[in-house]
């Protein structure tokens, strides 16, 4: 059997313009062509795709899965153990998250006053008063922490909300540009990693852009926020630590 491009779009729940996309790097190229020159995909191309989608959700770069799925070693049995425990780790961190955000939400539908701990668990135990705990640690960044301390005490329910709202919105932008396959390194990447700079100033303490990328190694190298990051989309941790240093090279 063959299909057309739309058709496995259809299937896989992705876009016509990514598969072109993986055709014109030749990460996943059709078997055969249409007469008049439309792609046209077997059950090979569409076993390709599977194993494509699945280390894409997992977080791994286009690249890395080109040489692994082209490795003429590899076994394609060991690709579904590797992807079956690394997703049996990302669903045991998810159902973790899952309930400390019920918790939260089960708190407010009742009218319980939340204390700071449980205000914070709204972001999936991401408190962003450890941005500033651990610049004072990594900084002495004494005042930084004050600051933080300071604001975060007069901010009522509707100003945690609307903080949420900003995260959510820049969380939304920030998938659309992993999923449309776009470097770190790209204006939007730098840009969205500029706009997370700034939600920290505005809502915590002055953010310098060498501060931001201390916090982006910390994204990366502690368990907690890589978690947090990267239950949004495998990999966020690290393609956002790449964009705040392109960020912060412009800057510079």
């Amino acid at each position: 059997m063959e299909y057309p491009v739309g058709q496995v779009a259809g299937f896989a729940g992705v876009t016509v313009r990514t598969l072109h996309h993986y055709d014109g790097i030749g990460l996943l190229s059709p078997s055969g062509r249409s007469r008049s020159g439309h792609r046209r995909y077997d059950d090979g191309d569409l076993d390709r795709l599977q194993q494509i989608l699945f280390y894409r959700e997992l977080g791994f770069p286009l690249d890395e899965i080109a040489v692994l799925l082209d490795d003429p070693r590899a076994d394609p049995q060991e690709h579904l153990r590797r992807q079956h425990r690394l997703l049996s780790d990302r669903i045991a961190e998810l159902r973790r998250m899952a309930d400390a955000v019920e918790t939260a939400m089960e708190a407010r539908k009742m009218g319980i006053n939340l204390t700071p701990e449980e205000k914070f668990e709204v972001f999936g135990g991401k408190d962003p008063e450890e941005h500033a705990e651990e610049a004072e640690r990594r900084w002495g960044g004494t005042d930084l922490y004050a600051e933080s301390q300071r604001r975060a005490a007069r901010y009522t329910k509707d100003d945690w909300k609307r903080m949420q709202a900003e995260v959510d919105e820049w969380t939304a932008a920030y998938e659309a540009l992993m999923e449309a396959g776009e470097p770190a390194t790209g204006e939007r990447a730098m840009d969205l990693a500029e706009a997370h700079r700034r939600h920290i100033g505005k809502w915590f303490y002055e953010c310098s852009a060498e501060m931001h990328r201390g916090l982006g190694e910390m994204y990366v190298s502690d368990e907690r926020f890589r978690a947090y990051y990267d239950s949004t989309r495998p990999g966020l941790a690290q393609h956002l630590r790449d964009a705040i240093e392109a960020n912060a090279r412009r800057l510079a």
